[in-house]
């Protein structure tokens, strides 16, 4: 019989738990790190004080001492844990150099059309005849000719047949982790991080690069091998790649394999959740293995004399679902579901029944103590939030009385009852905190998970692990994904599938989610209905504009390219749509859209400057979403992008106004299309002008025509110029910089990018007539005001946190 264990003391273990959770969070939120020894000197004294304070009399006075000291140590020990981190980060003195790296291949290469992408640790580094150090783990692209920009007809050596545990010699380029930074966008660097991965580069293997040997095929990263060779073999079982990316996604954790158009679909129906290895498949996994064990153990009277069975099951379940997270590539979810389910595990084995509060918190605080950076994910927050929910809303139904046994039909009722009543719950609750993370929510989600959720958990995922042992079950589960495929892509389809919002702001997400619960409790009617005012800040809230008469700029942080969102009071266009980055990925589906959609902004035009992919890559991505935009642009009537949207010429004398703003095309001329040119040459220049502001949008336009549009001074002025060419030597002369006078230019180019935008002649140029120039490696997204035309606000400086890259100074006047 065992024993029931009181619930914990709530002035003793609550304030330690939550002073875990308190205190990593702060240390997150810091923009640099302190040195090493004042972490170290922090965590000593904390811990100093947490030991005096737990020999005090238990009270309140204890409680909240123990939570400010907890919460101390917590924030000494993550920052400690960082800055450790960065103690072996990649030396800026050797980014961009030719260096000769030999490793080991850590990890299952992720192939796609464009090469190689894979982790490599390496062993040891050498620049010409000198050793170097680099950081202990890399991310590195092995690129195609024609993956790879301005390469030429034999230029690169294909890349080679990777596979993890081989040593190798390859000739690199490194350099720090840079990532875009844009507003509501994907922290890259983050990501980055949290993967311990300290710099990232590509191996050159052109025809005077050292050539890449492979030296040795080692035992090192056995689970790695088991992968591959695992998805090798899924491949050559399924015909269909897209069928058999799904399937590797959930059996090895292989996400890159599913195709984008699958993951729009998956996240148009609320289903993405389901597709990689997620707390949910690590938790069913264990339930299963849990319960085979424990019947195998229910087996031997031996075995169960020496241990309970329940006891053999628990301990089989977690164990055996530590397993299969680690087969499957041990990520984050996988990692903090592991934790969940161990904890939980200890306290039901020490026979530990406190309320389901203290084991929330527990779980969580143990999550975030082994891996604080997870308080940054948004599946930490869903999970979290989610399992929160369940438990504080109650049973989904009321236990048989004593004595009463249901029936099958009863009991399919029940299940299925509990079922939509925890799917329900869970989707009213967590649309608020949805919305904040991803602006967009799923209508379709609840009815979509109540097929998929049974059927990739029940279904799909036991005959893919099934396939590991019975190659043919990989045929029926790519049936099975087939079939809910149709499901899915029918339900994405619909025209009410999925409803975009505004990003809320926290306060807003939070009382958003405080009304989703109360509604979904087991209260009254009166007390519930409390929840619906605290639900309208989020369903209503829109996102600022500009007043009439006013516009602003984002720039936004695209890498080496182009993408402008300019806005007025009731209008929105975008000037060219940055680059496509792979065939599988662009600046439109990374960046625009996520931005667009977090700003709830329907954009009246896209304006393409020039045919050239740097400005035209995400086009495609913007078009989809945005089917309401006409296009402007100088591309030709075969471009592929006519067939998405006719384009309208733009010309010069075009103008229109918005909301008292006043739009001018300044260039080409109808003739200029006439002749053959350069696209640069008829790249659409944009006058964007005020009672009081001006700016000027130019594209790559070139000397010629520059002297062209300086020849017309009175139409050029300008506060804000966006730097021709991403300021290469072949614009920005200084008769066009006398007859713009901007007091900011913005350059748009990627971080150490190979033609070396922005040249330093030309910046020197800016810089001598008292232009601020900005520049997006070190600024991230850059915003302007028409009402404040002095001042630009870098987004990476409105929230910096440590683990942001600095790429380079500000430039500065008269340097």
């Amino acid at each position: 019989m065992s024993k029931r264990a009181a619930a914990p003391s709530g002035t003793a273990i609550a304030p330690v738990l939550l002073g875990v959770v308190l205190g990593a969070s702060a240390q997150l939120q810091q923009p640099g790190l302190w040195p090493l020894a004042v972490y170290l000197a922090g965590a000593l004294l904390a811990l100093s004080c947490l030991l005096l304070v737990l020999r005090l009399r238990p009270g309140s006075a204890r409680g909240v001492a123990l939570l400010v000291t907890s919460t101390v140590l917590w924030f000494a020990l993550t920052g400690w844990r960082a800055a450790s981190y960065t103690e072996t980060a990649l030396a800026p003195a050797i980014e961009g150099r030719d260096l000769l790296v030999t490793g080991l291949v850590a990890a299952m290469p992720h192939r796609n059309e464009g090469g190689l992408r894979f982790r490599f640790e390496p062993e040891s580094a050498r620049l010409g005849d000198s050793a170097v150090v680099v950081p202990p783990a890399l991310l590195l692209g092995w690129y195609v000719d024609e993956g790879r920009p301005g390469a030429g007809p034999g230029a690169q050596r294909q890349p080679a047949d990777l596979r993890p545990g081989e040593r190798w010699q390859l000739a690199v380029r490194l350099k720090a982790p840079h990532g875009n930074v844009n507003p509501h966008g994907f922290d890259y660097e983050l990501w980055l991080w949290e993967q311990g991965l300290q710099a990232t580069g590509y191996v050159r293997a052109g025809p005077r690069d050292p050539p890449p040997r492979r030296l040795a095929v080692t035992w090192a990263k056995p689970v790695e091998q088991a992968r591959h060779a695992v998805r090798d073999a899924i491949y050559a079982q399924v015909p269909d790649p897209r069928l058999a990316g799904v399937i590797a996604a959930l059996v090895v954790g292989d996400q890159g394999a599913i195709e984008r158009a699958d993951w729009d679909v998956y996240r148009a129906t609320g289903v993405a959740h389901l597709m990689s290895i997620s707390g949910l498949h690590i938790t069913m996994f264990a339930w299963a293995a849990g319960a085979l064990v424990g019947l195998l153990w229910r087996r031997s009277v031996r075995l169960c004399l020496a241990w309970p069975a329940q006891h053999a099951a628990r301990v089989g379940g977690v164990l055996l679902a530590t397993a299969y997270a680690v087969f499957s590539g041990w990520g984050v979810p996988s990692q903090r579901t592991v934790l969940m389910l161990a904890v939980v595990g200890l306290l039901r084995l020490g026979a530990r029944e406190w309320p389901w509060p203290w084991v929330w918190l527990l779980a969580c605080a143990t999550v975030v103590a082994v891996d604080p950076w997870a308080l940054t994910q948004a599946g930490f927050w869903l999970s979290f939030v989610a399992v929160g929910v369940l438990f504080a809303s109650g049973p989904a139904h009321a236990p048989a009385a004593a004595g009463e046994e249901r029936r099958w039909p009863q009991r399919l009722r029940a299940a299925v009852g509990a079922m939509l009543r925890e799917q329900g719950i869970v989707t009213l609750a967590l649309t608020p905190l949805t919305l904040l993370l991803f602006n967009q929510v799923s209508l379709v989600g609840l009815l979509a998970n109540l097929l998929a959720i049974p059927w990739v958990t029940l279904v799909v995922t036991p005959l893919g692990l099934a396939g590991v042992l019975f190659g043919p079950a990989w045929t029926l589960a790519a049936a099975a994904v087939q079939g809910l495929a149709l499901f899915l892509g029918w339900l994405a389809a619909l025209p009410f599938a999925t409803w975009s919002a505004p990003a809320p702001p926290l306060w807003a997400a939070a009382a958003g989610m405080v009304g989703g619960l109360l509604l979904a409790m087991r209260l009254p009617w009166t007390v519930r209905a409390l929840g619906v005012p605290l639900l309208l800040p989020v369903l209503l809230w829109q996102a600022p504009r500009p007043p009439p008469g006013e516009f602003e700029l984002l720039a936004a942080d695209i890498g080496q390219g182009n993408a402008v969102l300019v806005r007025t009071a009731t209008h929105a266009l975008v000037y060219d749509a940055g680059p496509g980055y792979s065939r599988e990925t662009d600046a439109g589906q990374r960046v625009l859209v996520p931005l667009l959609r977090a700003l709830d902004e329907s954009i009246d035009l896209l304006v393409l400057s020039h045919r050239d992919s740097d400005h035209t890559g995400g086009a495609a991505a913007v078009l989809g979403m945005q089917r309401q935009a006409r296009l402007l642009s100088s591309l030709e009537a075969g471009h592929p992008l006519q067939t998405l949207r006719p384009s309208e010429r733009c010309v010069a004398g075009q103008s229109w106004e918005w909301d008292g703003v006043r739009f001018e095309v300044l260039h080409p001329q109808a003739a200029d299309y006439e002749r053959p040119a350069k696209p640069n040459a008829l790249s659409c220049v944009l006058r964007i002008a005020n009672a009081h502001a001006r700016v000027l949008l130019v594209g790559d336009i070139e000397k010629a025509q520059e002297a062209t549009l300086a020849a017309s001074p009175e139409r050029l002025r300008a506060d804000l110029l966006l730097v021709p060419h991403h300021g290469s030597r072949t614009s920005s002369t200084a008769a066009f910089l006398d007859a713009v006078r901007p007091s900011q230019a913005l350059v748009q180019a990627g971080y150490r990018n190979r033609f070396g935008h922005p040249a330093p002649d030309v910046v020197a140029r800016y810089l001598a007539r008292g232009i601020a120039v900005t520049a997006s490696p070190a600024c991230g997204a850059a915003a302007w005001d028409s009402r404040v035309p002095a001042l630009v606000r870098c987004e990476r400086k409105v929230e910096p946190r440590y683990w942001h890259h600095l790429a380079a100074p500000d430039y500065k006047l008269g340097a």
